[in-house]
């Protein structure tokens, strides 16, 4: 049986990728995810805010008060000698490249072009064998065309695919006006791959506390429907890479993106619920599907159930909607 598969460009033993999370933040725990089956693993990302907050602090510790005593000046380290948080990412993806073989792939967050290039460079030189641009931005100017915030998602990809040779990858939302457009926009701009969808994670309220609080919850399986929906629906007209995330939580889930056109699959709840060793689970689920309907390998199965496969290919589109209202009335 073969279950390998090719993503920007890297073959991979399976579809099993373990996406952007923590469960990557020791070498212990890459270890563990490669001796479950995990194909390529996605580090946590490192935040914008992140780099511009720790350079501020660096630079406003290391320089208060010495307008005083200007001597002062040379008791400090210079500030490029500090080992920071992003420091710390860089030398953990060195790290993880000695000590696993499966790709590692680095994760940058933000809204802006700013420092992306000069991080995403650093990655390159650290090791990461490709690097995803979480690109979240959640824009509340009313002034602010929605031109203008797709302009800014391909200056950011255009800007680090100029300073780096390894694969970039885009993960996007789904919030756009025309969600197509926008994925053949970031793939003539050089994406290698585009990773459908990010999940926004949303506030709560603490009535008690009475003030605003993050609120992480773990995917459930419906929200696979989404980007199963807009891979079967880009599969076989854009020239990159497709990989699916959220909801993702069983060999069959698996099986339907492979279906619909998705060369990887990446994981996170279902792994933080049950534990690493679940990817064995799913890898043999999907295997012994495969065998019972007589499928010889993951490249036989992509794209059979994509919209330019299906012999209903309105099943994917507006067509369907009365359809499917009309079934559930008749529940």
């Amino acid at each position: 049986m073969d279950i390998t598969t090719t993503y920007i460009g890297m073959k991979l033993r399976s579809p099993l990728v373990v996406s952007a999370s923590h469960l990557g933040d020791s070498i212990e725990g890459l270890k563990k995810i490669e001796d479950c089956g995990g194909a390529a693993v996605v580090l946590h990302s490192l935040f914008e805010e992140q780099l511009r907050l720790e350079a501020y602090e660096i630079d406003h510790h290391l320089t208060h008060g010495t307008e005083s005593y200007p001597e002062a000046l040379s008791y400090f380290p210079e500030p490029q000698e500090l080992l920071i948080g992003p420091e710390v990412y860089l030398e953990h993806i060195s790290k993880a490249k000695k000590a696993v073989k499966m790709p590692i792939i680095a994760s940058l967050n933000g809204s802006t072009v700013g420092g992306w290039t000069k991080y995403a460079k650093k990655m390159e030189e650290a090791g990461a064998d490709a690097i995803e641009l979480n690109i979240y931005n959640i824009p509340t100017d009313m002034g602010l065309p929605g031109s203008e915030i797709e302009k800014t998602y391909v200056e950011i990809l255009a800007s680090v695919k100029s300073a780096v040779k390894v694969p970039v990858a885009v993960k996007l939302s789904p919030y756009f006006s025309n969600m197509a457009n926008m994925a053949k926009r970031l793939v003539d701009a050089g994406a290698d791959g585009l990773v459908l969808f990010n999940r926004f994670y949303q506030p709560d309220i603490d009535l008690e506390q009475l003030e605003v609080v993050p609120n992480i919850l773990l995917s459930t399986p419906m929200e696979m429907r989404l980007p199963l929906r807009w891979i079967a629906i880009l599969y076989g007209r854009l020239n990159t890479s497709l990989a699916a995330t959220s909801g993702i939580h069983s060999a069959t889930d698996v099986i339907k993106m492979i279906m619909v056109g998705a060369d990887v699959t990446m994981l996170c709840s279902v792994l933080m619920r049950y534990g690493v060793e679940q990817l064995v689970k799913i890898e043999r689920d999907m295997i012994q599907w495969m065998q019972e309907h007589e499928y010889e390998s993951v490249s036989q199965m992509k794209g059979s159930m994509s919209q330019k496969s299906c012999p209903d290919p309105s099943a994917f589109e507006r067509a369907q909607y009365m359809r499917a209202l009309a079934t559930t009335k008749t529940l």
